[in-house]
């Protein structure tokens, strides 16, 4: 049966990504949704956020850091390939929503057949023997050390394996009893404290390192054969995918002629994707295009009719009657804002110049509003409303902490000083392996007064923090077994609560004089404030609600704030 082409007219604003999260929320299929740029990709993918759960959305990005220059690589980026790969092989009857763009997929990829037969799957309950893990990491590009913090490495603890594998966020811990798998568990590399248990995860290779010795086939060929291709430009994308083989082919000449060689293991060919490859690649598939251009010829062709959202340059008169007219026409309503706060200035703005306007205000994060005349429906973006310079949010992995980390601890030298929180200050004597009821673990070596020694578990770094201060003279070394950091730590709670016992007093004293109380926020601070071009970071909306909280009091504000020179 013949793949199908289907053209969809009339799209404007974020409707496209609300129309195919639809889609793919109603067939329940894998689709590719390639955009212009990296860019384009993740606005894209960040409106797709709002609608489909985070595990099906899969962004493939370049190996690259800039477009068609293949002197330097992401090592991020390369991660999230094989992290994309390893989802849609590992989970075949899953559907996934791949939003990539040109620059990544003119890239050939690792065959299928070798990425499947070097991809360890572990499964609690069964048995595993960890000398054989130990070398199937090694023969897959894994280092061996003591402690994991980044992708590719891995240690053993007697019975305890980590592993952080080359396609995903977040290390494994593989806990045995005896030659069987009890449990697996995520955890956090820089407190290495174990978070969500899993029951079977997938540890796959170096897809990099792989990619030298192995055969590579283009990206398409690990999509299921239902899946929906979906394309913003055919016709620019197939340009682009042919500016990057041509320049492929350039920088292979350049090679070929500074080197002297004459023969090689790969050719651009046997790298990259053309044009004409890549055209034939997507004819396997069904294909929609959603832009304003259109290069194929359609088997159905749809005209949606959506309208983008108005420029209304911060006259909220003009919004609040446009808002209106759709209003007596029964249309739904809804303004999209990331701030909650946002919309309720919305409010008290239409309450003052309409009371009859009434909206539904969605915390949602959209690249831009459109209008649906068809099914009676006008979604708004407020940073449109108000100008305002919107940005895509990036996933996050994991925050980091205040106390020492794996990362940090590699950089520590035998004789810096730290701070051990309940044993005092001391001297980094670097890493020993230490025997605790029988199984063996590493743990940090600190040296304290008269050569004393402590042993710190790796998995209780955060109590150990490198030592700081403005003063170049060293510390005064604490002494283990006596009361002297305790009596330190006494000393200073007692200044601590002198100090309070003074700020009480004079909050006391300001609390009971008299002070002007400024009125409640009127719509025109709340108009004010909604023109303010960038969005409110969580700390400027907090500082900003505790102040006027303060200015509202009948009582002296005693409150200092404190700011950069810059916004946002």
């Amino acid at each position: 049966m013949k793949n199908k082409t289907v053209r969809l007219k009339g799209m404007a604003g974020s409707f496209d990504a609300v129309f195919g999260a639809a889609h793919a929320a109603i067939h329940k299929k894998t689709n590719i949704f390639i955009l212009h740029d990296k860019e384009e990709a993740n606005y894209f993918l960040n409106d797709l956020r709002n609608f489909l759960p985070e595990e099906q959305l899969l962004l493939f990005p370049s190996s690259y850091k800039k477009p068609y220059q293949f002197e330097e690589t992401e090592n991020a980026n390369i991660l999230q390939r094989a992290e994309v790969l390893n989802q849609i092989i590992s989970q075949p009857n899953e559907p996934h929503q791949v939003i990539t763009y040109p620059d990544a997929l003119y890239e050939k990829v690792i065959n299928k057949r070798s990425l499947q037969d070097n991809t360890f799957v572990a499964t609690v309950g069964e048995k595993l023997d960890i000398e054989f893990l130990s070398e199937l990491l090694t023969s897959y590009d894994f280092e061996r050390t003591d402690f994991v913090y980044e992708a590719g490495q891995f240690a053993v603890r007697g019975g305890i394996i980590d592993v952080y594998s080359f396609a995903h966020d977040y290390p494994y811990r593989l806990e045995l009893f005896g030659d069987e798998i009890e449990s697996i568990r995520e955890f956090d590399p820089e407190s290495q404290l174990s978070s969500k248990s899993l029951n079977v995860v997938t540890l796959i290779p170096n897809v990099q390192t792989r990619l030298l010795k192995e055969e590579r086939q283009s990206f398409f060929d690990f999509a299921p054969k239902d899946t929906v291709i979906w394309l913003k430009d055919y016709r620019e994308t197939l340009d682009l995918i042919e500016k990057g083989f041509l320049k492929a082919v350039d920088s292979f000449d350049q090679i070929m002629k500074v080197s002297g060689y004459t023969q090689v293991v790969f050719k651009p060919v046997d790298l990259f994707d053309s044009e004409r490859s890549f055209d034939k690649l997507l004819s396997n598939f069904n294909r929609v295009e959603f832009g304003n251009r259109f290069y194929l010829k359609p088997e159905d062709e749809y005209n949606l009719g959506i309208r983008p959202q108005p420029h209304f340059h911060k006259n909220f008169n003009l919004l609040a009657e446009d808002l209106y007219q759709y209003q007596v026409k029964n249309f739904k309503k809804v303004i999209t804002a990331e701030s909650f706060k946002q919309l309720e200035r919305l409010e008290s703005i239409f309450k003052e110049i309409n009371p009859e306007l009434n909206f539904s205000g969605v915390g949602a994060s959209l690249r831009e509003g459109f209008i649906d005349d068809h099914h009676e429906f006008v979604c708004y973006t407020d940073h449109q409303i108000f100008d305002r310079f919107h940005q895509y949010k990036a996933k996050e992995k994991f925050s980091k902490s205040k106390s020492l980390t794996l990362r940090e601890l590699k950089t520590l030298q035998p004789g810096d000083y730290v701070v051990h929180i309940d044993y005092g200050v001391g001297r980094f004597a670097g890493l020993d392996t230490v025997d605790v009821a029988g199984n063996k673990q590493e743990a940090l070596r600190l040296i304290y007064r008269d050569d004393d020694l402590l042993y710190v578990s790796i998995h209780s770094l955060h109590k150990v923090s490198k030592y700081s201060s403005k003063d170049s003279e060293p510390p005064s070394m604490s002494k283990l077994g006596t009361q002297d950091w305790e009596n330190k730590k006494k000393k200073v709670k007692k200044k601590v609560k002198d100090i309070a016992k003074d700020l009480i007093n004079l909050y006391a004293k300001r609390k009971a004089a008299p002070g002007f109380s400024y009125p409640d926020d009127s719509y025109l601070q709340a108009e004010l404030e909604s023109s303010f071009l960038y969005q409110d970071t969580p700390d400027q909306a907090l500082a900003t609600e505790d102040v006027k909280k303060d200015m509202e009091q009948g009582h002296p504000m005693d409150r200092l704030v404190c700011g950069g020179g810059g916004f946002g």
